[in-house]
């Protein structure tokens, strides 16, 4: 610590992704300090949706079960012509994903800030400071300068890290000579959060209206709490269309008279598709808004800025433990940044197919677009495009085929650990492990003990008593065995994150 006080490791922004990377860190024995301008949580619902992948964060930070209790389980996402006819539907609907934990998830964003808030003040390694702006950042030796809000009181302190999760307005970006570049999308629209008195009526999941009149978003979230977002016309104004005569026309078609609705927040935002050209300088790293936008047409934007906290959070640890930081910290960039492009230019091209134009061509894609989407094959390339998959380098072996699992997540089954049933990240701890179903290559086994994995071997059948042995074999019904054939691997070496690093081939 330095003379103030601040931790090792300054986490400048109090948002989702910020305290989630504090509470990721803390998991590896990393303080942290995070500071934010702002006083308390923000009021007003913003992001809404999170995948498995995301609330398996979560669980790893220490909320998932809270999060169950403040979220809904979604259906999943339909894209409806201008008469909210369907013409593409893509299923979420599974009660337990391949992250363990459901597909897709709605809440209100300052329900998920009270969570890890309150979850931030029982970790003893981290601490908030809250009505604390960034002044100035000095990258080349982590110097920076605080300003009190209230008392105009300011300071400087030297950090070990400093990771900007301070938002598309970020003061890091530009202090580590980052520029976002512009992926060409840029919309206006207008969003109005309600509680309504009577439920809507709905099949469960976001409805994404591809009218190029008006284009729109329709979520039910938790409890009694709905969402529209409305594509903004040239010369509209959000104070006009807040107008309770406009509000009633743009919802009628979902809103019958008298059900009660109380406008929670009624504003106008731009979407944007911007990607930052560098996301690090040194020890100073950008996250979350800070280093991409998305559009929020498939609901990944706060999935991204998770991701990338727990991407970093295990490196950065191992950095501050005396390991490599060129490798380390490269490699997070060079791994997020080209999933976070895809994901976002995912999210254009059903933003496009939202607002596509009127001319004939349209009229005809859109239709085409749903009949391609109903082919099985196709629905399901279009979701993989999401999904992580990192490209070899440092940290993730070259593939040898297809269907070589290294870059890609191990999923999360639930094991039977002294006849308990419990969650595999719950039971993996916060290392490298090595999953095998059955010998292990000696090279990859040298590889696990200079990683210090410990080697669980996957039990042969179901049916064998549920626990974990002395001898470290796992019961998980099988899945994990499924998911190593499915991979023609017979073992799987497994990073902090989860992320396969490599794999050893199924003997012959």
């Amino acid at each position: 610590m330095d003379q103030d006080g601040t931790r090792p490791v300054l986490i400048v922004g109090a948002g989702p992704t910020g305290l989630t990377t504090a509470l990721l860190l803390a998991r590896f024995g990393v303080a942290c300090t995070v500071v934010d301008r702002h006083v308390g949580i923000h009021p007003l619902p913003r992001a809404v949706h999170l995948d498995d992948e995301a609330v398996r964060i979560l669980q790893r930070a220490g909320v998932a079960d809270a999060f169950a209790r403040i979220s809904r389980r979604a259906t999943g996402l339909r894209l409806l012509d201008a008469n909210l006819r369907p013409f593409a539907e893509f299923r979420r609907d599974r009660p337990v994903g391949d992250h363990g934990h459901p597909e897709s998830n709605l809440f209100d964003q300052p329900d998920l800030e009270r969570i890890l808030r309150a979850e931030v003040a029982r970790q003893p390694l981290v601490e908030l400071r809250e009505g604390v702006e960034v002044t100035s950042v000095r990258p080349s030796d982590l110097l920076v300068e605080l300003r009190e809000a209230c008392s105009g009181a300011a300071r400087r302190v030297r950090a070990e890290a400093i990771l900007g999760c301070d938002g598309a307005d970020s003061t890091i970006r530009p202090a580590i000579g980052s520029r976002f570049r512009d992926l060409r999308f840029t919309e206006r629209w207008f969003v109005l959060d309600v509680r309504c008195e009577r439920p809507l009526p709905g099949w469960g999941g976001v409805d994404q209206v591809c009218d190029p009149r008006r284009a729109a978003t329709f979520l039910p979230l938790a409890g009694d709490r709905y969402r529209w977002e409305f594509r903004m016309h040239p010369g509209e104004t959000a104070s006009e269309l807040a107008r309770p005569e406009r509000l009633a026309k743009l919802t009628a078609r979902w809103v019958t008279p008298g059900s009660g609705l109380e406008v929670l927040r009624a504003a106008e935002y731009t979407f944007r598709a911007r990607i930052t050209n560098r996301w690090r300088h040194g020890r100073v790293l950008l996250l979350g808004d800070a280093a991409h936008l998305t559009p929020p047409f498939i609901g990944q934007g706060l999935c991204a800025g998770l991701r990338d906290a727990h991407n970093l959070a295990w490196k950065l640890a191992a950095v501050l433990g005396g390991a490599d930081d060129d490798v380390l910290l490269d490699s997070y960039q060079a791994e997020r940044a080209p999933h976070a492009e895809a994901v976002i230019r995912g999210a254009v091209r059903v933003g496009r197919a939202m607002t596509g134009g009127q001319d004939i061509a349209a009229a005809l894609r859109r239709p085409a677009t749903g009949l391609l989407l109903r082919v099985p094959g196709v629905r399901a390339a279009a979701q993989r495009g999401i999904a992580t998959l990192y490209a070899p380098g440092p940290l993730v072996d070259r593939r040898r085929h297809r269907r070589d699992l290294s870059g890609t997540h191990c999923p999360q089954p639930t094991v039977l650990v002294d006849g308990h049933a419990s969650r595999l990240d719950d039971v993996l701890g916060d290392g490298y492990t090595l999953l095998a179903a059955g010998p292990v290559p000696p090279a990859l086994r040298a590889r696990a003990q200079g990683l210090r994995a410990p080697v669980l071997q996957l039990r042969p059948t179901p049916e064998a008593a549920g626990r974990v042995h002395d001898y470290g074999q796992l019961d998980d019904g099988g899945h994990l065995r499924a998911w190593l054939a499915g991979g023609r691997a017979c073992a799987a070496l497994l990073r902090p994150d989860r992320i396969v690093l490599a794999t050893a081939p199924q003997s012959h």
